[in-house]
Formats: structure tokens, C-alpha cells, sequence
């Protein structure tokens, strides 16, 4: 488990890959709905995870993330099989603890300074510019959040974020400010800043934001890896979970 200080008011982590019951690819805290493990080792995973932070597995609640903008509000956890198509949700319920997998988009966690409102967003580079962060923050808003902290956990770091011109003229065509972001890396080739971006988008929406500092290609014992799977042809991976939610 990775936790930040900035989110202690609340339970939450970043959980690695490490602590669970899955096998091969999938070892071993894999937490994904949505892949071909085994069923019951993801929701003994699962439970593990949501245990950890002392909740039930039922109170654990996740969406079917579409690397879009859209935030859904959780009112009462919901079963796995009826999550809704959003990329972040958000909750002032007690007892209702919010889940995000990831490997390589960026997971984040948000707490407001009453510790009474969170959320959870995944940002891929997509959903990132399309405003899924600024618009978890201001669902947040919506609640009654204010001083809102948000932390960027292990996500692809821009050493290991290789990426093709056309992704950077999509980010830049929003703002051209943020060629910042990007390292030029010969032949058509940049190295694209993802935490960082993410963490100044929240900035620049008044949102205090840090990041971890994790990159999750580089460190094949603590977090799955999409990018290093399809660079290395490894076949299937996991997911890891990151996760926060209003204690009762």
C-alpha cells in the first residue's frame, strides 16, 4: 500500500501488485473486473484490498472506465456487474469506499479538507484532456467540497512514455502551453509528462495536487504495466487498485 499525507484524513491507497491470490500474469493482487483471471481469486483480491482499509468487499465500488470525461456520484456501493460507463466517481456516503484500476493511466484520489468528500479518477492521456480531473473536482464541488487535495499515484513516468507526435498534437491543440510536457525524442518522438500534467491541470483548477512519484513500467515487482507487457510481449496482466473512501 502507498498512501500520501495529503489524503490522512481519509482511508486510502495506492495498492501495488503485491498481497493477492492470483497467478501468472495476473500475480498477484490483481484487481480487475474486466480481464480473464479467475473470478474468484479478483474478488478475493478485492476483498483483501478493501479489508485494508477496513471495509467490507461489498462497500468497494468501481466504474467501466472508457478514457472519457464523465464523473458519476455513488449514493450506495453497487454490484460489478451494473458499474456505469465514467472514468471517476465521487461520494459524501459514509461506509462507501471508491475504487480505480489502472496500469500505466494515472490513478487519483481526492479528499476535501473536511475529510467528508472524496473521489477517484483514472486519467489516461485521453480522459486527462478531456477534463476528468476538472470535472471530479467540481462533482466534488457539487457536494459541498471545499479545499480539495488530489494525489497522482503510480502512473507511466515521462522517461518510459514514449509517444507519437499526433497524441502530442491532440494535447496541445486544448492548450499549446503544454508543449512543456513533452521531451522531443528523435524521429517523431516525444516522452510525454503524465503525472505532471495531470497534476497541473488540477493546479490550474485550484485543486492542491502532488504526485507519488511511482513509475509503473519501471518496477515490474510492485505494479503491472501495459506498456512494458505490449514492449516486452508478455501476454495478459493485471491491474492494481487504488482506492479511498468515507469511513462510518
Amino acid at each position: 500500500m502507498i498512501t500520501h499525507p495529503a489524503l490522512a484524513a481519509a482511508p486510502h491507497a495506492f495498492f501495488t501488485r503485491q498481497g493477492g491470490v492470483s497467478e501468472g500474469g495476473y500475480a498477484s493482487l490483481n484487481c480487475s473486473v474486466s480481464g480473464r483471471d479467475d473470478p474468484t481469486k479478483v474478488q478475493e483480491n478485492r476483498a483483501r484490498a478493501a479489508h485494508a482499509l477496513g471495509f467490507s468487499v461489498s462497500a468497494l465500488t468501481g466504474a467501466y472506465q472508457v478514457h472519457g470525461p464523465d464523473v458519476a456520484v455513488v449514493e450506495a456501493p453497487w454490484p460489478d456487474d451494473v458499474r456505469p460507463q465514467v472514468d471517476a466517481l465521487v461520494t459524501r456516503t459514509p461506509g462507501v469506499l471508491l475504487g480505480i484500476v489502472t496500469a500505466d493511466c494515472a490513478p487519483v484520489l481526492f479528499l476535501d479538507a473536511t475529510g467528508r468528500v472524496a473521489g477517484a479518477a483514472h486519467a489516461g492521456w485521453r480522459g486527462a484532456v478531456l477534463g476528468v480531473l476538472e470535472a471530479t473536482a467540481q462533482a466534488m464541488r457539487d457536494l459541498g467540497a471545499t479545499a480539495i487535495s488530489a494525489v497522482v499515484g503510480p502512473c507511466i513516468g515521462q522517461p518510459s512514455y514514449q509517444v507519437r507526435a499526433d497524441l502530442r498534437d491532440e494535447v496541445l491543440a486544448r492548450d499549446a502551453d503544454d508543449a512543456r510536457f513533452f521531451a522531443p525524442d528523435g524521429d517523431g518522438f516525444w516522452r510525454f509528462d503524465l503525472p505532471g500534467y495531470c497534476v497541473a491541470r488540477l493546479q490550474a483548477d485550484g485543486v492542491q495536487a502532488a504526485a507519488t512519484g511511482h513509475d509503473t513500467l519501471t518496477d515490474a515487482a510492485l505494479f503491472f504495466s501495459h506498456r512494458r507487457r505490449t514492449l516486452g510481449n508478455e501476454g495478459v496482466i493485471g491491474h492494481q487498485l487504488s482506492a479511498i473512501g468515507i469511513a462510518t
